[in-house]
Formats: C-alpha cells, sequence, structure tokens
C-alpha cells in the first residue's frame, strides 16, 4: 500500500478525534462563534416563496421518490419556476428554526449544527429571474443578485467541460466556509463537513424528484476557476460541490 493512499484513508476515520484537547478549540476559549451566514451588500432581495405559498402538490411519496432517485444529466428545455427554485433552497439549506445569529436548526443535519456551506447559484433559465449569479440568504430565505454569467468566466470550463453543466436551468454551488466547523471541532472539522455535504446533496436529489426535476451532483472541477466564478477566497471560503438542476 503506497503510504499518501494509507495517509488519505486515514482522514476518513475519526482516530484524529482522540489526538484533540477540545479545550482549546476557539469555542472553548470563549471566542464568537462565526456567523449563520456571510453579509451581503445592500441591494434588492429577490423573496422566495414558502411551503404555505407553494401553488404546486408534492404529492409524490418518500418511497417513490428514494426508488426513483438517480443522477440525470440531460434536461428539457422547460424553466424551473421560482417557486420550484423556492422549495429546492428550502429543502436544502432553508431555516426551520432559528436559535440565534450563529446558530439555526435547518432541513438537514449538520455535525453540532454548525452548517459550513453557502449556496451559490447559476440561473440561466428560472422563471421570473433573469440570469446570473446569486447567493441564496437561509436567514431572510431570500436571492441576492452577485453577478452576471460572462464569457470571461465561463462555467463550463470551471466544470472541466461537462457539457450538461449550462444546458441546465439552476446548477446549484455550495462553497464551504471551514471555519464554522473548527470553531468548534478544531482539525476533526473537515471530515464532518465532507459528510454534510451529502446530507445537503441527497435532498436536493429527492426534492428534484418531487417536482419532476433532475440533478447530477458533480465534485470534479477545477478548484481556482470554480472560486473565481462565485468570487470566493479559495482559502477561507471555496467551492466544495456542485449540481445542475434541470426539468425533465
Amino acid at each position: 500500500m503506497q503510504p499518501t493512499i494509507t495517509t488519505h484513508r486515514n482522514f476518513l476515520k475519526d482516530s484524529l478525534r482522540l489526538t484533540i484537547n477540545f479545550a482549546l478549540t476557539d469555542q472553548n476559549k470563549g471566542l464568537p462563534a462565526p456567523a449563520l451566514q456571510k453579509p451581503y451588500a445592500s441591494g434588492q432581495i429577490t423573496e422566495l416563496s414558502t411551503p404555505e405559498a407553494w401553488p404546486f402538490h408534492l404529492d409524490m411519496s418518500l418511497r417513490t421518490a428514494i426508488m426513483q432517485r438517480k443522477s440525470r444529466r440531460t434536461f428539457s428545455k422547460s424553466p424551473i419556476s421560482l417557486d420550484e427554485l423556492s422549495f429546492l433552497l428550502w429543502a436544502t439549506q432553508g431555516v426551520r428554526q432559528p436559535v440565534n445569529e450563529s446558530t439555526a436548526f435547518r432541513m438537514v443535519p449538520s455535525a453540532g449544527c454548525r452548517h459550513a456551506f453557502e449556496t451559490y447559484l447559476a440561473v440561466f433559465n428560472v422563471q421570473d429571474l433573469s440570469p446570473g449569479v446569486y447567493r441564496y440568504l437561509p436567514v431572510e430565505h431570500g436571492l441576492i443578485y452577485e453577478t452576471e454569467i460572462s464569457p470571461a468566466r465561463p462555467l463550463r470550463a470551471a466544470a472541466l467541460n461537462q457539457s450538461f453543466v449550462e444546458k441546465s436551468s439552476v446548477v446549484f454551488i455550495w462553497s464551504c466556509l471551514p471555519y464554522r466547523m473548527e470553531w468548534r471541532y478544531d482539525l476533526s472539522a473537515h471530515r464532518v463537513i465532507a459528510m454534510d455535504a451529502g446530507h445537503v446533496c441527497q435532498n436536493l436529489y429527492l426534492a428534484c424528484e418531487a417536482i419532476h426535476a433532475g440533478t447530477c451532483a458533480i465534485a470534479a472541477f477545477h478548484q481556482e476557476k470554480m472560486d473565481a466564478f462565485v468570487g470566493v477566497d479559495g482559502n477561507d471560503e471555496f467551492v466544495i460541490y456542485m449540481a445542475p438542476v434541470g426539468k425533465q
């Protein structure tokens, strides 16, 4: 066995936890917890609809959604509605109950309720929403416009030329802010961040099935180009996962 492979396998184990003095974490030092979501510049927030206002009926059983769930790389030209996008965002990172400025219970589990992700959207074909890059604001349940999608910043190249990405209606792009988890778990934070990414994306898969849409999780991309596409620094925040969504 190559030493490098063995080292990387050890990342999957929880042995590291036994070597950490948790009394020395920033949480136990009394340092303030990282904010629940990144701040945003003043601007118009696109309000998203909530469950009681959704005009569609989610009548697919959980059993059917699980049985039908698969990665889908072809999409129709039909747009995603803004209500459907609201549902997908609610299902993946929506806030069920706020606790304080740094903590909230959401629709997905997260180690220590730390929720280390931000959600960016590359919007191509969503009704009543102009194309561009947006960021989801879970506290407000709204979207803030970030920037345009331009030829100078092609998403397809950042996705290693996986052409189906730009044929979708919207691409979910999750970034990670590691300190949200490191604040509590120190060096053992990174293993559970990877687990949490899976929780989020599986909810997207099942929610897509419920509205007769499809998605395909993507973990292979050009890191620096993806970070530049959504405008993050690549150190304190970086892209960790993405998933194009389109109607079937």
